[in-house]
């Protein structure tokens, strides 16, 4: 049904205008031609503005409804076509995206991950904060091409690494420098904390999820497809709760076996959380008997909690940080595209191993 746009206030559709043209100018292009075009056409379109501003504006994010309009069975024809769909589907839009969060579950952010794994001692209990529906939490269930400047996978091949019963469905191919050869975890107990928590068998949740994926981003979804088939065979102990509740995080941790490391993955997930709620995070991570690692935008460590980094200058850091207990290791996509050191790092994965 359609939506009048004097449903919402004046401000928020302005804002919605805003948002929209800003993602279109600086976010769509050279990564989805499809989200450009439908990005710019809500920009200039007052109805579809109006009917996107009834959405909360934390869930108004142009991926996150853009996922969710092809999730409901929207065209992914130009924007005519879809705006057409959206004032015809306008209340189910709305109240889709008004329960739904970005939630970018990339098994292909293992292979940023793994170098942190190298040099601890296993058996691994592997606790993910912000796990959404656990691919990654299943790093020892992929395989894995770690192709050095030249592209090739080294001397005798071992850039490859598979799981013990063969290569996976789920193959992982990274561009690394200045890496040392690699192994894979032995995980014997997987968990996640997650404030919307994804059931990897639901039909509803695994076209969420693949709808995420950007149109014109070639290989995505297969890849989250294959890994969710993973996970939905042997399902991880997914929590619904904030990990910056330190009484959460503690009470799930506690359920790890004794005998295995504890090791606590906040991938990509920091920068979404204001910085009251990461510092109750980083302090509760703190108290455990546990190792972190993290995924995190150069620029976001400038406080110090524990073996903290100070300041990493982001105009000379080729990528995001791949740390591990605050020590950073190397440059990476924050995606899993590639791994670097540094050899002028303070740390390093050469370190680790």
């Amino acid at each position: 049904m359609d939506a009048a746009p004097d449903e919402t206030s004046a401000a928020e559709q302005a804002g919605t205008v805003e948002r929209y043209a800003r993602f279109a100018r600086d976010e769509a292009p050279g990564r989805s031609a499809l989200y450009e075009d439908w990005a710019a056409g809500v920009a200039g379109d007052a109805l579809i503005a109006g009917i996107l501003a009834r959405i909360p504006a934390t869930r108004r994010q142009p991926p996150l409804v853009f996922a969710v309009t092809r999730m409901l069975g929207a065209p992914e024809r130009p924007f005519p076509d879809w705006a057409a769909w959206v004032r015809e589907h306008a209340d189910d839009v709305v109240a889709a995206a008004s329960i739904r969060r970005l939630q970018t579950n990339e098994p292909q952010r293992c292979a940023a991950l793994l170098p942190a794994f190298a040099g601890i001692d296993g058996p691994i209990a592997l606790l993910e904060v912000g796990a959404s529906a656990g691919l990654c939490l299943y790093p020892d269930r992929y395989s894995y091409r770690y192709r050095g400047p030249d592209g090739t996978l080294g001397p005798d091949g071992a850039g490859a690494l598979d799981p013990h019963d063969g290569v996976s469905p789920v193959v992982l191919d990274c561009a690394v420098e200045g890496v040392p050869p690699l192994s894979l975890p032995r995980v014997v107990w997987r968990a996640g904390i997650d404030l919307q928590p994804l059931n990897a068998a639901d039909p509803d949740d695994r076209r969420f999820l693949t709808s995420l994926v950007w149109p014109g981003e070639a290989g995505r979804a297969d890849r989250i497809r294959a890994a969710l088939d993973i996970v939905a065979a042997e399902p991880p102990l997914l929590v619904e709760g904030d990990a910056t509740d330190p009484a959460a995080l503690r009470s799930l941790a506690g359920r790890a076996p004794r005998d295995a490391t504890l090791v606590v993955t906040t991938p990509g997930v920091l920068p979404h959380i204001d910085r009251p709620g990461r510092e109750r995070l980083l302090a509760a991570i703190d108290a455990l008997d546990a190792v972190w690692i993290t995924i995190d935008p150069p620029g976001l460590h400038d406080w110090r909690l524990k073996n903290a980094w100070g300041p990493l200058d982001p105009a000379t850091w080729d990528g995001f940080v791949l740390a591990r207990d605050g020590e950073p290791l190397a440059a990476v996509d924050p995606l899993g595209g590639f791994v670097r050191r540094r050899a002028s790092d303070a740390g390093s994965v050469d370190a680790a191993s």
